[in-house]
């Protein structure tokens, strides 16, 4: 697990290791369920155990990864209630920050969200999985920070946390990632309308597409 060559490593060593565990997690490269060699990862990205060991606590928190005794730790494996359960309070939890956003949406906001989308679009042409994921969180978790709610788009980024092991399976799919492109667009259709029950109604089905996809990728 390599880090990326000439990326600038953050301040501190923690941080740095933070980072290429996510990113490891979100592409896939450490798939839910896969056990932590510590020893190993310590050797390869150039650290010593200590940072490994606080990040490793760290996503521990977010509900990223799980520690058993004796065994060690492991990327978290959720069933599907559980998966289904995190999109079910997303769906609550998001509703009210797209119905709280549109009320104070200006046309720069709109300029901004355009501008995230593209960056959705263009990792979506490349193909490049681990762009396009973060280009979608940073596209949602900005239409969420509009709502001016602090603690509920906290709320929204924990809950996503606890997903990020399953994104990368869900944008593994060509289908789903052009899917993807088409739901934001239409999203940004309404938002423009300033229509919040059209933007609630369609990320509502945007999330249950994913789910349901998830469901059918998880029960094999």
């Amino acid at each position: 697990m390599n880090p990326v060559e000439g990326r600038r490593r953050p301040p501190t060593a923690q941080q740095f290791v933070l980072g290429e565990l996510r990113r490891a997690i979100t592409t896939g490269r450490l798939r839910p369920g896969a056990p932590i060699r510590q020893d190993t990862l310590a050797d390869e990205l150039g650290v010593s155990r200590v940072p490994l060991r606080e990040a490793l606590k760290t996503l521990q928190g977010e509900g990223l990864v799980t520690y058993h005794a004796h065994r060690g730790y492991f990327v978290e494996e959720l069933s599907l209630d559980d998966l289904r359960e995190v999109y079910r309070i997303r769906e609550i939890l998001e509703a009210e920050a797209v119905r709280q956003a549109v009320r104070h949406l200006t046309d720069e906001d709109l300029d901004v969200l355009e501008k995230a989308q593209l960056e959705v679009e263009r990792a979506e042409a490349a193909g490049d999985i681990l762009q396009m994921t973060e280009a979608n969180r940073t596209f949602h978790m900005t239409l969420y920070e509009y709502a001016g709610m602090p603690r509920l788009t906290r709320l929204i980024g924990s809950l996503w946390d606890a997903t990020d092991a399953y994104r990368s399976i869900y944008y593994g799919d060509g289908g789903n990632r052009s899917r993807v492109v088409a739901e934001h667009q239409a999203t940004l259709q309404a938002l423009r309308r300033r229509d919040a029950d059209a933007a609630v109604e369609i990320l509502d089905e945007h999330r249950a597409r994913a789910v349901a996809a998830l469901e059918s990728l998880m029960a094999h």
